[in-house]
């Protein structure tokens, strides 16, 4: 699965605060993501992550 740095995942299952979008801030091993809705950061392994992303949103800005 392709999910970059910058893109804002929509996951299955909502945060506490009632968000369902993470904006990711590493990749690798593990995902480093920040509710949308209220700012918390957690990590994640890539597994568990990847098995509940429901849809990628990706910013793409103009290429130079």
């Amino acid at each position: 699965m392709d999910v970059r740095v910058g893109d804002v995942l929509e996951l299955k299952k909502q945060h506490p605060c009632g968000s369902r979008e993470w904006l990711v801030l590493r990749v690798g091993m593990d995902f480093k993501l920040r509710c949308a809705g209220c700012g918390h950061e957690l990590m994640l392994p890539r597994s568990k992550a990847e098995k509940n992303i429901k849809k990628i949103k990706r910013n793409e800005g103009p290429e130079t």
